[in-house]
């Protein structure tokens, strides 16, 4: 089922957002070209310090799941899926999520906490998404991209979020295991 936004929620028009989408990549592919981190399987709520560049505000994070690819980008990119994950959680969960199922369509997750449009989506192989805290200046995206591996009968992804306000690397790495990675393991074992 595809989430239909109201005219209300839409700030700015499709063509601002490309403007703005475009401004942006410029300027996550040049700091993305100074962040390299080694590829780490950590567990579902345990920190890491290779997850944080500290040459450039990123986040590189590799979780697996027991499902297939299809369940995890499912779990990811439908709303009904999405709200019954995050309901595991008792701070986060505040009505249902709305998403889009087009590129250039829009989410908004948490109770409109967490906004932003896909920039790509490739079923059952990888989402990339403009991604937004509603604590963020009026405008600011990151980066988010998701990449889903087959691992035998598990998914790994292979998540980097780029592109953020400087200091909130620490806050957003233990927020994805917080708020996607633990409850969406704990989701795929129920």
């Amino acid at each position: 089922m595809i989430a239909k936004s109201s005219p209300s929620a839409n700030l700015f028009s499709r063509r601002e957002f490309s403007g703005r989408l475009g401004s942006l990549l410029s300027t996550v592919a040049i700091a993305g070209t100074a962040f390299a981190s080694p590829r780490r399987q950590t567990a579902p709520g345990t920190s890491n310090a290779s997850e944080i560049s500290h040459t450039a505000e990123a986040v590189h994070q590799e979780v697996v799941f027991k499902a297939s690819r299809a369940q995890v980008y499912e779990a990811l990119t439908d709303a009904a899926q999405f709200t019954k994950f995050t309901a595991i959680l008792t701070d986060m969960a505040a009505g249902p999520a709305e998403i889009s199922r087009e590129v250039g369509g829009s989410f908004a997750l948490f109770g409109g906490r967490i906004r932003g449009r896909h920039v790509e989506l490739v079923p059952n192989a990888r989402i990339v998404q403009a991604w937004r805290a509603g604590s963020w200046d009026e405008g600011t995206y990151s980066i988010v991209r998701f990449v889903l591996k087959d691992e035998g009968e598990t998914t790994r992804i292979v998540f980097d979020h780029t592109g953020f306000p400087t200091g909130d690397a620490e806050s957003l790495a233990s927020g994805w295991k917080e708020h996607y990675w633990e409850p969406l393991a704990k989701f795929f074992a129920s």
